[in-house]
């Protein structure tokens, strides 16, 4: 693809609807930055919830926060399956953080996300720019954020496993 925003990205897609377009997340990039750098919490610096690591998820409006949890009772969630499930009542989830009813293994933070317009995703597959996988959410409460795209390579098996140790740059092999 040549845009470094997705070079080695694994995107879990939240919602795809052809005729409208599609919104993903990007799982395996990380940032230096917590919720408490980028959010006011009640609690400030001592919230339980102001050390949760936040990742990019993408290039479209990284001022914009999104967030993976396993929590299926949190109010106006979408279930992803896999016990996962995106966004809902974020009031509700800083409150269960605060009491100590989610831990931050359950949750994942994210600024940005992935975008494409109607037709657009399913252009780029038919193109072969993207390397399709069966639903994974569960992964992202099971693999660090650094394994992703190698494990999920290794998972398919058979040319992907042996793209999951190539090298970026195979002159420097």
């Amino acid at each position: 693809m040549g845009d470094p925003n997705f070079e080695r990205t694994v995107v879990l897609l939240c919602r795809h609807e052809p005729e409208e377009g599609s919104f993903g997340l990007v799982l395996n990039r990380a940032s230096n930055l917590t919720l408490g750098d980028v959010l006011e919490l009640p609690l400030g610096a001592a919230a339980p919830a102001a050390p949760l690591p936040l990742h990019l998820g993408g290039p479209v409006q990284p001022n914009t926060l999104h967030y993976l949890h396993q929590r299926a009772d949190l109010p106006d969630a979408t279930d992803l399956g896999q016990n996962t499930h995106w966004g809902g009542n974020f009031e509700v989830l800083l409150g269960l953080l605060q009491a100590g009813e989610v831990g931050a293994d359950a949750v994942r933070l994210y600024a940005g996300y992935s975008g494409w317009g109607a037709g657009q995703l399913e252009a780029e597959i038919g193109q072969k720019t993207w390397i399709v996988h069966p639903p994974a959410a569960g992964k992202v409460f099971t693999l660090a954020t650094d394994a992703f795209w190698q494990a999920i390579l290794r998972e398919k098996g058979g040319r992907f496993k042996a793209l999951s140790n190539y090298p970026i740059d195979p002159r420097l092999n």
